[in-house]
Protein backbone atom coordinates (compact mmCIF):
# COMPACT_ATOMS: atom_id res chain seq x y z
CA UNK A 1 0.00 0.00 0.00
CA UNK A 2 1.36 3.46 -0.99
CA UNK A 3 2.20 6.07 2.19
CA UNK A 4 0.53 8.53 -0.56
CA UNK A 5 -3.12 9.11 -0.36
CA UNK A 6 -4.49 12.04 -3.00
CA UNK A 7 -7.32 13.49 -3.79
CA UNK A 8 -8.37 16.24 -6.43
CA UNK A 9 -11.00 18.70 -5.08
CA UNK A 10 -12.03 22.20 -5.78
CA UNK A 11 -9.76 21.56 -8.50
CA UNK A 12 -6.62 21.76 -6.42
CA UNK A 13 -4.61 17.82 -6.07
CA UNK A 14 -3.75 17.22 -2.63
CA UNK A 15 -1.50 14.71 -1.44
CA UNK A 16 -1.06 13.26 2.24
CA UNK A 17 2.14 11.32 3.00
CA UNK A 18 1.47 9.07 5.40
CA UNK A 19 4.78 8.38 6.44
CA UNK A 20 5.94 12.02 7.17
CA UNK A 21 2.56 12.49 9.37
CA UNK A 22 3.50 12.50 13.08
CA UNK A 23 -0.48 13.07 14.27
CA UNK A 24 -0.68 16.74 15.30
CA UNK A 25 -4.21 16.63 13.63
CA UNK A 26 -3.59 20.50 13.23
CA UNK A 27 -5.64 18.98 9.66
CA UNK A 28 -8.35 17.85 11.13
CA UNK A 29 -8.49 20.63 13.72
CA UNK A 30 -8.89 23.35 11.26
CA UNK A 31 -11.34 21.42 9.10
CA UNK A 32 -12.60 18.46 11.10
CA UNK A 33 -15.15 17.37 8.07
CA UNK A 34 -12.39 17.37 5.47
CA UNK A 35 -9.15 14.88 7.52
CA UNK A 36 -9.07 12.34 10.32
CA UNK A 37 -6.79 10.80 11.89
CA UNK A 38 -6.72 6.94 12.00
CA UNK A 39 -6.00 4.31 14.74
CA UNK A 40 -2.46 4.85 14.14
CA UNK A 41 -3.12 8.48 14.61
CA UNK A 42 -2.00 9.38 10.72
CA UNK A 43 -3.92 11.44 8.74
CA UNK A 44 -6.03 10.85 5.99
CA UNK A 45 -9.29 12.20 3.99
CA UNK A 46 -12.71 12.14 5.18
CA UNK A 47 -14.96 14.57 3.04
CA UNK A 48 -12.31 17.31 1.67
CA UNK A 49 -14.92 18.12 -0.92
CA UNK A 50 -17.54 19.20 2.18
CA UNK A 51 -14.76 22.20 2.84
CA UNK A 52 -14.52 25.55 1.70
CA UNK A 53 -11.10 26.06 -0.66
CA UNK A 54 -9.56 29.07 1.89
CA UNK A 55 -10.52 26.62 4.70
CA UNK A 56 -9.26 23.68 3.17
CA UNK A 57 -5.74 25.49 1.43
CA UNK A 58 -5.74 26.82 5.49
CA UNK A 59 -5.71 22.86 7.02
CA UNK A 60 -3.64 21.87 4.51
CA UNK A 61 -1.33 24.51 5.28
CA UNK A 62 -1.54 23.96 9.05
CA UNK A 63 0.69 20.85 9.41
CA UNK A 64 3.62 21.77 10.83
CA UNK A 65 6.10 18.72 9.34
CA UNK A 66 4.66 19.44 5.29
CA UNK A 67 2.95 15.91 5.65
CA UNK A 68 0.14 18.10 3.06
CA UNK A 69 0.78 19.20 -0.42
CA UNK A 70 -1.20 20.72 -2.40
CA UNK A 71 -1.09 21.41 -6.35
CA UNK A 72 -3.01 24.31 -8.08
CA UNK A 73 -4.74 23.71 -11.15
CA UNK A 74 -2.01 25.14 -13.38
CA UNK A 75 0.17 21.94 -11.52
CA UNK A 76 1.99 24.73 -9.08
CA UNK A 77 2.71 23.79 -5.97
CA UNK A 78 1.26 26.12 -3.22
CA UNK A 79 1.60 23.87 0.21
CA UNK A 80 3.79 24.06 1.56
CA UNK A 81 4.50 27.46 -0.07
CA UNK A 82 8.19 27.83 -1.12
CA UNK A 83 9.52 30.19 1.32
CA UNK A 84 11.75 32.37 -1.21
CA UNK A 85 9.06 32.73 -3.50
CA UNK A 86 7.18 35.49 -3.47
CA UNK A 87 3.23 34.56 -3.81
CA UNK A 88 0.61 36.98 -4.28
Amino acid sequence: MSSLQERIVHGLRIVIDRELCVGFADCAKEAPEGFKLDDASVAGFLAPEAVERERLLRACDACPVDAITVWDETGRQIVPASPDRNVP
